[in-house]
């Protein structure tokens, strides 16, 4: 039986106040399953990565339920659903977002640390690992190549093993080829530990890898594409 680990019932959203707010999200529902692999596509300014934020609990919805892993995010505070995002929500952005002073262990090591974590280097160390960067740990963001910088970022967002698996653009600072490596780390990682992959990306080729695809315009979901090759698939 499936279960949906992500569930938004007539979301709407306007950033912004008076003359200047926009209605970002228009009454959007959308349910995801349990290990899918979900690819939202649209133009600039479609409301793709508002609402990968809404769905992380970034974002503040003014109206409808946003239910993500059996919980309702709604009437949370901001600790309350900061720590929830931390234990069931792994986040990898187009830029990286490393602190730039700290070692690429560290960098993946302090948020564990701050959430409580019993062993956070140790977790951490093997996470680097596990995305080829056991001879990096020592080294800074700034001495990391794009795609070695974004690799501390994927296992940044794995060591806690979350639920759930978001990426907004993770190839879009990236070479073709580079992109396309850690591309194949985002599926085989989320395929490995059972994770849900959401991901937004303007790239039709990482969109097609996706089981699923959502497609969205001028803040709507529009109708359903035709179903594309299982992720994972080249």
């Amino acid at each position: 039986m499936t279960e949906a680990v992500i569930e938004l019932q007539n979301v709407s959203l306007t950033l912004g106040q008076g003359p200047s707010s926009v209605n970002v999200l228009k009454n959007v529902s959308l349910s995801v399953n349990r290990g899918e692999a979900t690819g939202i596509v649209g133009p600039s300014g479609s409301g793709k990565s508002t609402l990968l934020m809404v769905i992380a609990g970034l974002e503040r919805v003014d109206a409808g339920v946003v239910r993500i892993a059996g919980e309702t995010l709604n009437g949370k505070t901001e600790d309350q659903v900061a720590a929830f995002r931390g234990r069931n929500i792994g986040i990898v952005f187009q830029s990286f977002h490393l602190i730039p002073n700290m070692t690429a262990l560290e960098n993946v090591a302090v948020p564990l640390e701050l959430a409580g974590h019993r062993d956070p280097f140790a977790v951490a160390s093997r996470e680097l690992a596990a995305v080829g960067l056991s001879d990096r740990v020592t080294h800074y963001p700034g001495e990391l190549s794009g795609g070695e910088q974004q690799r501390v970022a994927i296992a940044r967002a794995l060591a806690p093993d979350p639920r759930i698996l978001i990426a907004d653009e993770p190839t879009g600072n990236l070479d073709q080829a580079t992109g396309r490596q850690i591309a194949d780390l985002l599926f085989a990682k989320a395929s490995e530990r059972g994770m849900t992959l959401v991901l937004v990306t303007h790239d039709p080729a990482l969109a097609a890898r996706c089981g699923r695809q959502i497609a969205m315009r001028s803040g709507r979901i529009e109708p359903a594409l035709e179903p594309v090759a299982s992720a994972g698939s080249r």
